[in-house]
């Protein structure tokens, strides 16, 4: 018994989040980094603004 498996290319990847996604999240972090007096978690809150800054 011989079974035919046959390989297929993966499809196209899709974005997860889009432009606008980005956006909201830069302006959510902005608003916590105000709320926030922990410089340690501020640090984090920068680093991460900035790099969602890089996909908008």
């Amino acid at each position: 018994m011989t079974t035919e498996t046959t390989s297929r290319e993966p499809g196209r990847a899709r974005a997860l989040l889009s432009t606008a996604d980005f956006k909201l999240l830069r302006r959510a972090l902005e608003s916590h980094a105000k709320a926030t007096e922990d410089r340690e978690e501020l640090a984090k809150i920068n680093a991460l603004h900035h790099r969602l800054g890089t996909y908008s």
